[in-house]
């Protein structure tokens, strides 16, 4: 009993002083509408979480979490404490796990520095929602053994979201659950998901996956982790409740004063969940902090998450016990006051999206485009509304994306009703796609931008060897043909360049003799495509072979954007050796 009363009294006292810190951090960091930070970055109520953002646009659809607090003891492993000392398990964190986490940091601080993003932010938030992935029980690839499947969010004592993955991640068909050792809804999922061990999957159960894909979404909105504002923030997004953030913050000032690296399958499991029935109250072995929660066949028992709605008043109830309730009504009882119908929202006011003034979305493959997309919300007569948030998505097969990678921007319009998407930046693959508007909260018919990436172009050609080689027939020509490739004088790197022997420098038809290339087969072919230039703007091209037809042949090399270069071949027997009058035996007659 007294341990038991220590839990919670510790419990309480870090609570407190952590909510303390959070508030204040809070309170000095949000203010109305648009203010900016102290590094100058504007921040907007669609960068502030509020107590109406609905699930569906948080990382977990804001299911519950462990609400277990880090242990009183330092962190650091002493000589007197090993694995098997108590709380040594609770500090430290699975090898494979930890890695995870670390790699992430490591390809955030590449791909988004100014996000600033620390491992033991992901640790904290992998502590809170499956307590390291139940331990560290993952393989050897860092997938979990069997699914860590939340409750499902039907609306009966948590968010209602419906189904959006056709049961693919949770195994449920019907509505969504959170899913893996980050727990991400489905929905989340479709656009956040990182392929992080680079197997060519984006799996929410594989830890490296997860801890990316948490990443990137900590490191969205142009976020600063480094400023308390925005960790907040962050944090917030991932799950909206103040106790979440108190209990995140704390394991990652937990974290950060140290840690140390255990076995996989070793590491302790978490028990006080923030949906247990009564509030405060350990779990027992059948409490809802040991329940296997709501699980898809081949998801395996552990601290996985069970939906329980608390009681209404807020104090355990006792089924079985006698009643309190009085046995008859108030003789006059008095009729309960008609809650005033709140006004509506700028959110509630708007009825379509118009284009803001976007054109000609077209850009070169690995280029910024240069025209950023902007949207508009109006009311039903055409007036702008502001402080509505708009979801930029981009749609359909490509590997573009807006800065920093991300698929999903969300903006606020401003007082004139126009949010503007961060930049587009264009992938390597050509071709067509989409960029969807939606209003966030409000079902208002999408606004949908086209847009096309086009492929790598250069304006000229140059040879870096001889222009004019020559082979025997029947032989191979011993240089090979190199070129290099730029546009307006600059060095055009990943162009493709077409090389083709044509009949002759008025007829490009392609040649049926003379030299040829070879194919995998070994057969001839004279058209050559699909090879492009290097960093430097550099093409090798494969070894010339000749037949036996003698001549003079052209090699034409031509890139998108007009680059052109022709390149003469010849084709002859080698001259016979010129004799040597000195070794010529002499014909004079002899005196």
């Amino acid at each position: 009993m007294a341990a038991h009363f220590d839990r919670r009294l510790r419990k309480a006292a870090v609570t407190t002083t952590v909510a303390a810190v959070a508030v204040a951090a809070l309170s000095a960091s949000q203010a109305p509408d648009v203010t900016a930070d102290g590094n100058g970055r504007q921040t907007t109520a669609d960068n502030m979480p509020t107590s109406d953002t609905p699930p569906e646009e948080s990382a977990t659809g804001n299911s519950p979490y462990y609400t277990d607090l880090p242990p009183l003891n330092s962190p650091n492993p002493s000589p007197t404490t090993g694995p098997s000392s108590p709380g040594s398990s609770e500090a430290g964190i699975p090898a494979t796990v930890l890695d995870a986490y670390k790699k992430a940091e490591s390809e955030l601080r590449r791909a988004k520095p100014g996000c600033n993003l620390p491992w033991q932010l992901l640790a904290a938030i992998g502590k809170v929602e499956s307590g390291q992935a139940r331990g560290g029980r993952v393989d050897a690839n860092g997938t979990t053994i069997g699914r860590i499947i939340g409750p499902q969010l039907d609306g009966n004592g948590f968010a209602l979201i419906k189904d959006t993955d056709n049961g693919v991640y949770d195994g449920n068909s019907s509505y969504d659950n959170a899913v893996g050792p980050m727990q991400f809804i489905p929905s989340t999922w479709a656009w956040a998901g990182r392929d992080g061990n680079g197997d060519g999957k984006e799996d929410p159960n594989n830890v490296y996956d997860a801890a990316l894909a948490a990443g990137h979404y900590l490191c969205r909105f142009d976020w600063d982790l480094s400023d308390q504002g925005d960790l907040n923030r962050a944090i917030l997004s991932y799950n909206n409740s103040q106790d979440y953030l108190n209990t995140v913050l704390s394991w990652l000032e937990h974290y950060r004063k140290g840690t140390h690296e255990i076995p996989d399958g070793t590491g302790s499991l978490p028990v006080g969940r923030s949906d247990d029935t009564a509030a405060g109250a350990d779990p027992s072995p059948g409490g809802a902090g040991a329940s296997t929660g709501s699980q898809t066949p081949g998801a395996t028992p552990g601290p996985t998450r069970s939906p329980s709605k608390p009681p209404s008043s807020g104090k355990p109830t006792d089924p079985g016990g006698p009643s309190t309730s009085p046995s008859t009504p108030p003789k006059d009882p008095t009729p309960p006051a008609e809650t005033p119908t709140p006004p509506p929202t700028p959110t509630d006011t708007v009825h379509h999206l118009e284009n803001a003034g976007t054109t000609g979305l077209t850009a070169i493959a690995g280029d910024t485009f240069a025209k950023k997309i902007s949207a508009r919300a109006e009311t039903k007569a055409g007036e702008a509304v502001g402080k509505v948030r708009i979801r930029f998505t981009v749609v359909g097969d490509t590997d573009a994306a807006f800065t920093g990678g991300d698929k999903v921007a969300a903006v606020t319009t401003n007082a004139s009703g126009v949010a503007v998407a961060p930049a587009l930046v264009a992938g390597e693959q050509t071709g067509g796609f989409t960029v969807r508007a939606t209003v966030i909260g409000r079902t208002v018919p999408g606004l949908d931008y086209k847009a096309t990436v086009t492929e790598r172009v250069a304006d000229a050609l140059a040879s870096t060897g001889e222009t004019e080689l020559t082979c025997t027939p029947g032989g191979e020509f011993a240089d090979p043909v190199q070129v290099k490739a730029t546009l307006k004088g600059a060095v055009a790197d990943q162009v493709a360049v077409t090389a083709t022997l044509i009949k002759s420098k008025d007829d490009p038809t392609e040649n049926d003799k003379g030299p040829y290339f070879k194919d995998a087969d070994g057969k001839a072919v004279r058209t050559l495509t699909g090879r492009k230039t290097d960093a430097n703007g550099l093409l090798e091209l494969p070894k010339l072979f000749a037949d036996d037809a003698e001549g003079t042949y052209v090699l034409r090399l031509t890139t998108p954007g007009g680059g052109r270069l022709d390149i003469t071949l010849k084709v002859a027997k080698a001259a016979e050796p010129t004799p040597d009058p000195s070794t010529e035996p002499s014909t004079a007659p002899e005196a």
